[in-house]
């Protein structure tokens, strides 16, 4: 059998896409779906044996096998002041310490566990009458910072966008895309060329795209 651990990944690959077969996986995924299929042996034996073992690098691999499909991904950074910093880290503390807000009844059915906070109001309920060994109630009390209460974790303003031309309205040094839930798939894609041109980071970014 042939000795496919000597090939990189990107000559695996154009070995599957001959085949017709799936180009996905880490290199032993690929090893294997050819050791299955077994059509392009041929192929493989050509390879120049005279090769010795250190003049392959496999730094090249490793950074494939990070990810099943590679996809390019806006990664920008925030250019926030001091003072801005400061209170997103005052919230980010604040978070840490903060209690998880469970609907009445979350331990009884599965369905309730699942779904987000609302509060009680019935007239007997013991969470709304704050007795004992209940699950706390969310208050005004636990309110975050005000001045970056709608920030995104990574310090991006948050802006909806529908339109590509949405996009020219938005600052990439302080704010950051995000596009509707309703926007189409081809509509996503020119909103996505649209922000790489720009340098503009898109928060809700999809696989592939």
């Amino acid at each position: 059998m042939s000795d496919y651990s000597k090939m990189t990944v990107a000559e695996l690959k154009e070995l599957l896409k001959e085949a017709g077969l799936p180009v996905s996986g880490k290199k032993a995924d690929l090893i294997a779906r050819l050791e299955e299929d077994g059509g392009h042996e041929d192929v493989v034996e050509e390879v120049d044996e005279d090769i010795e073992e250190e003049d392959w690098d496999d730094s090249e691999d490793e950074d494939w096998d990070e990810e099943e499909d590679y996809f390019h991904v806006a990664k920008q950074k925030p250019q926030l002041d001091e003072a801005t910093q400061a209170a997103l880290d005052a919230r980010k503390a604040q978070k840490k310490v903060q209690p998880k807000f469970r609907r009445q009844e979350w331990f009884r059915y599965k369905r309730l566990s699942r779904t987000g906070w609302k509060k009680p109001r019935g007239d007997d309920s013991s969470q709304r009458k704050n007795r004992r060994y209940r699950s706390p109630m969310a208050r005004v009390g636990y309110g975050k910072v005000a001045s970056v209460r709608d920030f995104h974790p990574s310090g991006f303003q948050e802006v909806l966008v529908h339109r590509p031309e949405d996009l020219d309205d938005i600052d990439p040094a302080v704010q950051a895309a995000r596009v509707g839930g309703t926007v189409g798939g081809r509509k996503r894609v020119l909103i996505h060329e649209r922000a790489d041109e720009l340098g503009i980071r898109v928060l809700n970014r999809r696989r592939g795209v």
